[in-house]
Formats: C-alpha cells, sequence, structure tokens
C-alpha cells in the first residue's frame, strides 16, 4: 500500500497554498517525496478557474473589500467557488500511477470520500448530472476542482463545515444559476469541530484512494509577535544578506519552550523591551524555502506560526539584533501593508487592525469589546 503523508495545517492564505502546492507537486514529479494530502482552511477568497466566468463574480471590488474577501483567478479547473473559514480545504498531491491515469475516475474518488465523509454525520449527499461536487437536494456542500500535470494532482475539494455561507451570495457558485450551498452545521442544527472532521477526511480518503496515510508534523514552530502602539505598527528590516525585507517580530520555537515564552523572548531579543503579549487568535501555516534554514532544516518547510500582540509607546528605545536586521521603523498600518512582503504578514496586521478598531467601537458604546480586540492591548 503506497504512503500518503498527511499534513494537517493551519490557515494558509491562498497565495502561500499555491505556492506550497507548486513546490509539493515539483518534488513529487521528482518522486522526492510520497503523494500528500493538505488539509487546511484558507482567509475568506474567491477563485475562478481556468475557463471560468468573471461574471459569475456578482460583487463589485468595494462589496469584497468591506467584507474582506479577496478574488484571485488560478490554475485548477471549475468555474467560481468561495473558500473561508469553517471549510476544510483539501489539496491532496497524488502521482496517478501506469493503469490509473483516469481524471474522471480521479474526480469520482474524491466525490466518494466527500459522501462517505457526510454520511459519518448522518447526511446523504449525492452526485448530480453534468455538475461536480456533491450535493444535498439542490444545495451544494462540497466543491471541486482540480488541476493535473505530469499526471501529479493538485488543488482538490472544499467541504462547508461550518462556513460562513452568506459569503457565497457574493458569486454566482460554480457559474450555476437556481441552485445553493449549504454546510454540515446549517443541515445538523449545530457546530461541528472542523478537526473531527478532518480526521473522518484523512481516515475515508485512506479508504478510497487505498492509501496508508502518515501524519507529518510541521517542519518548524515559529511566532509572530505584532507590536504596535495602538496606532502605527513597528516592523524590522532583515539585512540584504538575510532576506531584504520588512517583518514583525518573529523567531522559533526552541525545544521545551511554550509559544508565549518565545515570544516573550524573542520581543527581548529584537527590540530591547520586556513585555507580557498577549495571544492572537491566529494560527497560521507556511512554506519556507530558504537557503538560510538549509543546513538545519530539509527543504522544503512547512512551518506553523502562532501570532501575539503587544502594545508598547513609540517612544521606548528599540535595541534591534543586528545579526539579523539593519533597520527598523514605526508605520501606520496603511504603510505596513505596502512594506510587508509575505502575505501571513498581511493577515496578522488585519486581524491586529480589526481588533483595534473593535476596542475603539466598545469604548464608544460604551461595551465590553469582541474578541480578538482584547489581545491588542495590555
Amino acid at each position: 500500500m503506497r504512503i500518503c503523508e498527511l499534513r494537517n495545517l493551519d490557515l494558509v492564505t491562498y497565495e502561500n497554498g499555491m505556492r506550497m502546492q507548486q513546490k509539493l507537486v515539483e518534488m513529487r514529479q521528482e518522486e522526492a517525496i510520497p503523494d500528500q494530502l493538505l488539509l487546511l482552511e484558507h482567509p475568506p477568497v474567491i477563485t475562478l478557474g481556468r475557463g471560468g466566468d468573471v461574471r459569475n463574480l456578482v460583487a463589485p471590488p468595494a462589496s469584497l473589500a468591506a467584507e474582506r474577501v479577496r478574488f484571485f483567478e488560478t490554475t485548477r479547473g471549475g468555474d467560481i467557488t468561495y473558500h473561508g473559514p469553517g471549510q476544510l480545504v483539501g489539496y491532496p498531491i497524488v502521482h496517478l500511477g501506469e493503469g490509473k491515469r483516469d481524471v474522471r475516475k480521479y474526480v469520482t474518488k474524491l466525490e466518494e470520500v466527500l459522501i462517505r465523509t457526510v454520511a459519518a454525520y448522518g447526511i446523504t449527499a449525492e452526485r448530480a448530472e453534468g455538475k461536480r461536487g456533491i450535493w444535498v437536494g439542490n444545495d451544494k456542500i462540497a466543491a471541486i476542482g482540480v488541476r493535473i500535470a505530469r499526471w501529479v494532482t493538485s488543488h482538490g475539494f472544499a467541504l462547508n463545515v461550518t462556513t460562513n455561507l452568506d459569503h457565497f451570495r457574493l458569486i454566482t457558485p460554480c457559474g450555476l444559476h437556481g441552485t445553493g450551498v449549504t454546510s454540515i452545521a446549517r443541515l445538523l442544527g449545530h457546530d461541528v469541530p472542523i478537526d473531527d472532521v478532518r480526521g473522518v477526511v484523512a481516515a475515508t480518503f485512506a479508504d478510497v484512494f487505498e492509501r496508508e496515510v502518515v501524519p507529518h508534523e510541521a517542519g518548524i514552530r515559529l511566532v509572530k509577535v505584532m507590536v504596535h502602539d495602538g496606532e502605527r505598527v513597528l516592523l524590522l528590516h532583515r539585512r540584504p544578506e538575510r532576506g531584504n525585507f520588512w517583518q514583525p517580530i518573529t523567531g522559533s520555537i526552541e525545544e521545551g519552550e511554550l509559544p508565549l515564552e518565545t515570544a516573550r523572548r524573542e520581543l527581548i531579543e529584537e527590540t530591547g523591551n520586556a513585555g507580557e503579549p498577549r495571544a492572537l487568535d491566529l494560527h497560521q501555516s507556511f512554506l519556507i524555502d530558504s537557503q538560510f534554514l538549509a543546513a538545519t532544516y530539509p527543504q522544503p518547510i512547512i512551518a506553523s506560526e502562532t501570532g501575539f500582540a503587544i502594545e508598547m509607546s513609540a517612544t521606548a528605545p528599540i535595541r534591534i539584533d543586528k545579526d539579523e536586521h539593519d533597520d527598523y521603523g514605526w508605520f501606520t498600518f496603511a504603510e505596513a501593508y505596502e512594506k510587508i512582503r509575505w502575505t501571513d504578514d498581511r493577515e496578522a496586521l488585519e486581524q491586529l487592525e480589526r481588533g483595534l478598531l473593535s476596542s475603539r467601537v466598545a469604548e464608544l458604546l460604551d461595551e465590553p469589546p469582541q474578541q480578538p480586540s482584547n489581545i491588542a492591548t495590555k
């Protein structure tokens, strides 16, 4: 039985997901790694497949911006769809061996995985003639769109677990008029832990595709600390020979260390200031393909990262680690979005900005702030 490595990932930006798949597909084509199954969630994003009709994007750009939903044209098959938190996305990177190079059969197997998964929750889903994905009556509960290059698959499926179904109103899902969308939570009348669904999907995938699914842990564990003064954020500039880009404080979690302990330590090491960071409700995964880590870690590295935030006066003296950084600056959020390179840093900036805004609104209304705003202050 062939091995398939299971990578249970956290929130992955769509750009990072594309980059991750591209690298793993190349390695699978070269027989450098076994089959892979990536299970993850995306931040809110609308994607348009090859040959899709952009007219199925119903919402104007202003509405997407207000909802903080991004739009991408992508390399998978299919038309238009939505991804977001509460939706379990699966990216199988599987080599279709001799005698199994049948795209239709591969997609049918993905549908079978999804049909059996929702059946575990007492939901009867079916295929629909001429339509991909699986359906409960006239409502779609899971979408499928794949890409196959040199007989290695990528992209895959998206199963609505506790998804914000209102975001589907921004599009005509899959370009199909007169149909709806649903989720496991809507059909059951209560939320279902997405981690439980991950387990069912992995076991069902192993059965349908006749693979031995083996968990593969993150290659490196990191923290990100967003330092702010309420209006601006602190960014550090990596030396040219270390990457030449602006970033928040980041660092590796050492053996035996808790993420919060790492956040405290990195704050002192990178700024010279002590403090008590508060946890952001943000856990991300992304690919690191860096020459600077090649001597320590095998390539590529899929990292997991936990986010923190702390308020600090912009007049506080900053003592940077000059081995890694050559400059620092306090920037407005608009300036910071322009400075940063990586989309996972953008997600952290957005979460911090939303938290600060929520705190200010709550103060004006004299109401307790909603999560995640309480993480943004001391």
